[in-house]
């Protein structure tokens, strides 16, 4: 066991834990596994239960977006799934029109065009959601946390103290479980969601219904291995997959046939699903030489009108909070991500360093996000059973950055605050995701992606960019800020000291692999905060040590901004992120733990006192929802 874990899970034999829990998890699909592995990670004492008796071996979703490839890429789970996913670059469109023409390719698009989405993995990754889930039980295990299976969330009580009762039936045995928080990521037909009062989804169910088959497909069809939509006047549509192993996943519309009126059969079946697909794709022939999973389903698009309950004690997450069509892959991708904004800001409030308005954005934020998707994918799932490929061409175009993530923004709130005037340019903006950027680090000359490089520890990390950093006014303005920062008086400071005394009570469970990254050398300033440098002063002309404390204390954390080849717009950082700085200009990003950007701003470093001033606005940024 990792060592910290001891704390996760310790149960009498009277049915109740005899100490309470940080969170209790229901659901250990992707969101709930996100959520488990994010406080394991920071620390926090939480038990995920599932009422299956194992995890998902076959079918069920099957692409990753970029954003999400991103984010894996942070927590170091990756590489294994990129190694043995499926990369899809293209999306192909086909159809067969009224008068007997063949079926003919419409179309052939580039699923991410670089002049559209600046990413660093411009595909879909497709690999099934056992394989996700096994990577993050996996990280999970190092940490000494596993899932509770064959357990069964009934539901909850709140106790006089506060702390939550949770009901559970564990292997047919009732328990309870007391814990300060509650997460239900349980599903469509959530219990926790049913649990909370006046929780429930809002939306319309479509008439439509499809069937799925995952397996290895002989045909002669020409773009097997792209992703591609095929419309049938009269027999609906086929969607391709291409999938790890060489299989091929196919959704296959089914409706009653608008030519000879013949109805759906009632026992739909694979035989039925695999027939109506052949029927579609002719004169091409398709014929399965396996079938490793079948499913069908009836498209509904629905939000819950509640993310979580009126104490800011109980939430949802993934499908127990929004449903829709799984055919534009961002089911899976919009329940990661809604634990991985929820995750962060758990921890925070366990530590008691959040004020009550860091934990209600997460339902302002989230929801939003989830009616964009539902708005989305009404228009994305209707196109496609209308036979359209106009009107999907057009929406893929319309939305392509939100397919792929990067463009899921966040609206102004106390944590995504709007530029000051001062601010030029440049594609930086509060609410929206750091975008990718390379730099040399300092201490060892590596080229690093600057969004990457830091490891999620749950803090903020706090850029500062800046074009000379010895002798002149911007050294000076350094100086001044690394004084007021950390200077006993200031809020970062305070915070800093509460997080340091909070970890060394409740460190971050290691794991195995964590000796090779050495988080410790990025918390040598803070717990909570990361202080980081970007430079465009050439390596040669200064020390680490000519630097204040906050960036000479911490080494791995300069950056020089001398590699604009290297980026995926060939433009160095700071332009990039800010347009060009004017002379003596520096400007400070603040980026949340989620690595979404939270606010920026620019000072004259020849102004008296400007160091001050931003140790001021730094102050004020964090005070909208950090408490001491």
């Amino acid at each position: 066991m990792a060592p910290g874990a001891v704390h996760q899970d310790s149960q009498t034999l009277n049915g109740t834990d005899s100490e309470a829990m940080d969170v209790c998890i229901v659901g250990a699909g992707p969101a709930g596994l996100m959520l488990a592995e994010n406080l394991a990670r920071f620390g926090v004492a939480s038990k995920i239960i599932d009422e299956r008796p194992d995890q998902t071996s076959t079918g069920r979703a099957d692409g990753l977006q970029p954003k999400t490839i991103e984010t894996l890429r942070m927590l170091r789970l990756a590489d294994n799934l990129i190694r043995v996913g499926t990369k899809v670059y293209d999306i192909c469109i086909w159809g067969k029109s009224e008068d007997a023409k063949p079926l003919t390719r419409l179309g052939r698009e580039i699923h991410y065009p670089e002049d559209v989405v600046d990413v660093l993995d411009p595909y879909i990754l497709l690999c099934h959601q056992g394989m996700v889930e096994g990577t993050l039980i996996d990280s999970m295990k190092q940490r000494g946390v596993e899932v509770q299976r064959s357990t069964k969330f009934e539901t909850y009580e709140t106790a006089k103290d506060g702390t939550l009762k949770v009901q559970i039936q564990d292997h047919g045995v009732e328990k309870t479980i007391p814990s300060r928080y509650l997460v239900g990521c349980d599903g469509a037909h959530s219990r926790v969601r049913k649990a909370i009062p006046g929780a429930v989804p809002e939306g319309n169910s479509s008439e439509s219904v499809w069937g799925v088959l995952d397996g290895e497909v002989a045909t002669d069809f020409p773009d097997i291995w792209s992703k591609t939509v095929i419309f049938h006047p009269h027999k609906g549509s086929v969607l391709i997959i291409p999938r790890e192993r060489g299989m091929t996943r196919l959704y296959i519309e089914l409706k009653a046939d608008t030519t000879t009126g013949e109805p759906l059969p009632t026992n739909i079946n694979e035989e039925v699903v695999m027939e109506r697909a052949r029927q579609i794709c002719a004169p091409y022939t398709l014929a399965w030489k396996t079938v490793e999973w079948f499913g069908r389903y009836q498209i509904g698009q629905r939000v819950a009108n509640k993310f979580k309950d009126e104490n800011n004690k109980v939430f949802i997450a993934g499908d127990a909070s929004h449903t829709h069509s799984p055919k534009a892959a961002q089911g899976m991708n919009t329940s990661v991500h809604d634990s991985w904004n929820l995750g962060w800001k758990l921890n925070l409030e366990v530590r008691g360093l959040a004020k009550p308005i860091l934990l209600q954005s997460y339902e302002d934020e989230r929801r939003k996000i989830a009616q964009d998707l539902i708005n989305f994918d009404f228009e994305h799932a209707n196109s496609i059973a209308a036979g359209d490929s106009a009107a999907l061409a057009e929406n893929f175009r319309i939305n392509t950055r939100f397919i792929s993530g990067v463009g899921v923004d966040y609206a102004a709130n106390v944590l995504n605050q709007d530029y000051r005037s001062e601010v030029l340019g440049g594609v930086l903006k509060p609410g929206s995701i750091l975008p990718p950027s390379k730099a040399i680090r300092y201490v060892d000359h590596n080229p690093v992606d600057v969004q990457l490089d830091i490891p999620i520890l749950g803090q903020f990390r706090i850029y500062v960019l800046v074009n000379n950093v010895v002798g002149s006014t911007e050294q000076r303005f350094l100086d001044e800020l690394s004084t007021n920062v950390t200077a006993s008086s200031s809020l970062l400071s305070r915070a800093s000291t509460a997080a340091q005394q909070s970890y060394a009570q409740k460190p971050r469970l290691q794991g195995k692999e964590d000796e090779y990254f050495r988080h410790d050398r990025y918390t040598t300033v803070s717990e909570l905060f990361t202080f980081a440098l970007i430079t465009t002063t050439e390596k040669a002309k200064f020390e680490i040590q000519q630097l204040p404390p906050v960036f000479s204390q911490s080494p791995w954390t300069i950056y020089l901004d001398s590699v604009p080849s290297l980026d995926t717009k060939g433009l160095p950082t700071t332009t990039k992120w800010l347009g060009q700085l004017r002379p003596g200009e520096v400007a400070i990003v603040n980026v949340r733990p989620d690595n979404y950007v939270g606010s920026v701003s620019t000072w004259n470093s020849a102004d008296a006192g400007a160091g001050a001033e931003a140790s001021k606005w730094l102050d004020a940024y964090y005070d909208g929802f950090l408490k001491v």
